[in-house]
């Protein structure tokens, strides 16, 4: 099996389709279509922490959102049963990427710091939401208020570095 940090976040499913136990996912990818091209996928369950390996037998894109049929799903209601898993590719099948790109799995659990060094929390999850993704970023105890959703766009983010485990953000405390 795969460790858990070998696993790149690539989609989640958000539904199924038809009644054959085909279903709906929303890639977090510029290509929709990259999904496609991996033989096996790894799926892990909401409120599930293990991941288990899956087979794709056929899929398509369709209006920017993946439908796919899994080689153990042949119902609707166990489709049905996967909303909200997470799909996943081993890291070491995953192109290297150039310049500033990242994975947004790579984000979630970063520290996200102001410009004037406060630190609003850390990165819960990475949510898309048409024109650009954002930044769920939760307080942690020291932060002391509501989650907070930041632009993932150069106007507001300064810099990711993935080293420091750290995003430079242009958002004030009080936003």
């Amino acid at each position: 099996m795969t460790p858990a940090d070998a696993i790149v976040v690539m989609a989640k499913v958000l539904a199924p389709y038809g009644v054959n136990g085909w279903i709906k996912v929303r890639p977090f990818s510029e290509a929709p279509d990259a999904m496609l091209g991996y033989a096996r996928w790894w799926l892990r369950e909401a409120g599930s922490a293990d991941w288990r390996e899956v087979s794709p037998v056929g899929g398509r894109v369709h209006s920017g959102l993946v439908l796919a049929q899994l080689a153990t799903v042949d119902t609707r209601e166990a489709a049905l049963a996967l909303r909200g898993a997470e799909i996943g590719v081993p890291r070491e099948a995953m192109p290297v990427l150039d310049g500033d790109a990242v994975y947004w799995s790579d984000l979630i659990g970063l520290a996200v710091v102001n410009r004037a060094g406060v630190a609003l929390g850390q990165v819960a999850e990475v949510q898309e939401y048409g024109a650009h993704p954002v930044l769920r970023v939760a307080p942690g105890p020291a932060e002391g208020r509501a989650e907070r959703l930041i632009p993932l766009v150069a106007a507001h983010v300064d810099r990711i570095d993935l080293a420091a485990r750290r995003i430079d953000v242009d958002w004030q405390p009080d936003y």
